[in-house]
């Protein structure tokens, strides 16, 4: 016992329960150990919170640039900082801080985060909580009477049933009408904030719900007493609450089932035949080198995979593969056999089971517009995806039936008829023959074959001063031609010389004599003087002087 009759805990160090000797204690006692001025007691005031002072009208000398308060300078100014500060615009005074001179706090006065706080205050919370439970019971009277008299979506009259109806209808119902009770009142409460580093404390950290409220917890899955442990500290429940009931049933198997999970087993099997090497003679310890079990374990199992598939091969070797002779349609019936139970009743009804899904296409299939009877992309002429109908490749057109497919085919023969009859050579010199183009069984040439790419007719004249001019044209792009003013150039000056903006012979010729050649070797041999394409020279035997 002390000097004032309380007890002094024996367990307190010999230390600790002695006092200096300069205090000149003569009685045991733990005074030593507590403040030195225990006279000194917590005034228990505080700062006003949100106390203001006098407000000014207009700017005075010395006050805040910012707000025009005279209890602090700008750069300790709170408010949000103006575009024109109360110095320049003289209007929004703010109103001077009470400036309270508080003493007499102790050390855990002044950390106090309760200090100055009103529970006053709290009514407010309490107020505003009663209101959103009454509006919610209001609104569910509501809806149980627009149920009852069949006034809502759900009943059928004033004398229908007396169960509420449970339709999709009324299910969004409510659940609009709990979100508009719920979206300006209810939203924050359920989020749960803890101060980071912050001066009232609070762990350092995120923070996570353990569960959600729709999962089952852990005591509940069996309520039997003798079942498994469950820590309600941890939240763990280490052993199977369950052990009885199948794998496929269970939803949850105990915290240890986790431990068993991932690699777990294949750990188990290295060390099993670490020990079972060992045991045979070799100096392998899983412990004390486990990166050389692992190895010796890895070369075990690719040698245990060769001999497998050795003796694999020798048995199919030997007695055949059945499976991989057989037919396509035994194929087709092994793969198609499942272990899905689907039953139907006489009328084709699907009664239990999950009934095969059919294929999906985003595609809209066997659609048929604009008058035609096939689909676009049911034919294919010269890269071209058309109708099949009509031989039409517009994606957009009306069907033409026979006429379009007669109209088609009569183009493209055109075309070939024109490209065979310039690449065919005339037969005598008089020009009389049957190929020679003029002659008796002559073939009407296609107007502007040439520019396809075929090759010229030998009875065409070049012109050799335009092919000149074609070859530099074609060598700076038709620069030179054009005037450096943009302005004064001539109307349709930019057309080919006959002056309608068809390509003339010349033109063609120019651009087959000129156009790169990727695949010929002596493409990027230069030209000397008097050879080909050389100032002076001639090119594709024309002279140029």
């Amino acid at each position: 016992m002390d000097e004032d009759g309380k007890e002094i805990n024996p367990h307190i160090p010999q230390f600790m329960a002695s006092a200096p000797w300069y205090l000149n204690q003569e009685h045991p006692s733990l005074k030593h150990q507590k403040a030195w001025n225990p006279e000194k007691k917590d005034s228990g005031q505080w700062y006003e919170r949100g106390a203001k002072g006098y407000q000014a009208t207009k700017y005075r000398k010395g006050a805040c640039e910012n707000c025009g308060a005279m209890t602090h300078k700008t750069k300790d100014c709170m408010e949000r900082p103006r575009a024109r500060g109360a110095k320049l615009t003289g209007k929004n005074i703010a109103a001077d801080e009470k400036v309270q001179a508080v003493e007499g706090l102790t050390f855990a006065g002044k950390r106090d985060r309760w200090n100055g706080y009103d529970a006053k205050e709290y009514a407010k919370v309490q107020d505003r909580h009663a209101k959103i439970e009454a509006l919610k019971q209001e609104k569910a009277k509501e809806r149980e009477l627009a149920a009852k008299f069949g006034e809502g979506p759900g009943g059928e009259g004033k004398e229908g049933a007396g169960e509420p109806s449970t339709s999709g209808k009324e299910v969004a119902v409510r659940v609009d009408d709990d979100a508009k009770v719920g979206e300006g009142e209810v939203t924050g409460f359920s989020k749960v904030e803890v101060r980071v580093r912050s001066a009232g404390g609070g762990a350092s950290g995120t923070v996570r719900n353990l569960r959600i409220r729709e999962d089952t917890a852990k005591y509940l899955l069996n309520l039997d007493t003798n079942s498994a442990y469950y820590d309600p500290k941890s939240r763990s429940m280490r052993a199977d609450p369950n052990p009885d009931k199948p794998a496929h049933e269970k939803t949850f198997a105990g915290d240890n089932a986790n431990l068993r999970a991932g690699d777990y087993s294949e750990w188990q099997r290295t060390m099993l035949h670490a020990q079972d090497t060992f045991a045979r003679g070799d100096k392998v310890n899983m412990l004390a080198a486990p990166s050389q079990a692992e190895k010796l374990y890895d070369e075990f199992k690719k040698k245990k995979e060769k001999l497998l598939a050795e003796k694999k091969s020798s048995v199919v070797e030997r007695y055949g593969n059945a499976a991989a002779e057989a037919g396509e349609e035994e194929r087709k019936l092994l793969l198609g056999q499942t272990e899905a139970y689907v039953e139907y009743d006489r009328a084709g009804r699907l009664i239990k089971g999950d009934e095969e899904p059919s294929a999906l296409s985003r595609y809209e299939e066997n659609v048929l517009v604009n008058n035609h009877t096939a689909v676009w992309g049911s034919y294919w002429s010269q890269g071209r995806w058309g109708f099949a109908c009509c031989h039409s490749s517009v994606r957009n057109s009306f069907c033409t039936g026979e006429a379009g497919k007669a109209a088609a085919r009569e183009a493209v023969e055109a075309v070939r008829k024109g490209s065979v009859a310039q690449a065919r050579e005339p037969e005598d010199g008089g020009g009389g023959g049957g190929g020679a183009p003029g002659g008796k069984g002559a073939v009407p040439a296609v107007p502007g074959a040439a520019a396809w790419g075929a090759d010229v007719d030998p009875d065409v004249k070049l012109d050799p001063a335009k092919l000149k001019r074609a070859l530099a044209a074609y060598e700076d792009g038709g620069r030179a031609q054009q005037p450096l003013d943009e302005r004064k150039r001539a109307y349709n000056s930019l057309a080919a010389d006959g002056g309608d903006g068809t390509v003339t012979a010349e033109e063609m010729e120019a651009w087959r004599l000129k156009r790169a050649r990727a695949e010929d070797p002596l493409a990027q041999a230069g030209g000397g003087d008097g050879g080909e394409g050389g100032p002076g020279g001639s090119v594709g035997g024309y002279d140029l002087v």
